[in-house]
């Protein structure tokens, strides 16, 4: 298990307090040497950026959308994550030249 999966290079796995993360869960995550971290209780704004970006997603993206299968939601994601990429690589652009340099 070392070696497989989307967790091979992971060092920590954050999770909630959810009943689905239940001690097997987290022995099951151990044996692959990666270490389980539960996060607070009651802490909605622990990981503001991660939940807005999930929160967009579902918002923008697959709301939207009709999935027939793994293969379009994949290829839907993706194309979402290129176009969120891309903004925001050119909203950095334009945010960052509109200041004066220092110099």
């Amino acid at each position: 298990m070392k070696d497989m999966g989307f967790l091979a290079r992971s060092r920590y796995l954050l999770h909630d307090r959810d009943g689905k993360f239940c001690p097997a869960f987290r022995q099951v995550i151990r044996a692959g040497n990666v270490r389980p971290l539960q996060l607070p209780a009651r802490s909605p704004n622990l990981n503001a950026f991660a939940e807005r970006w999930v929160r967009s997603v579902k918002e923008e993206c697959t709301s939207r959308l009709i999935f027939f299968g793994e293969n379009s939601l994949r290829r839907a994601l993706t194309q979402y994550v290129e176009h969120f990429t891309l903004n925001a690589i050119t909203k950095a652009k334009t945010t960052s030249s509109s200041f004066p340099d220092r110099n």
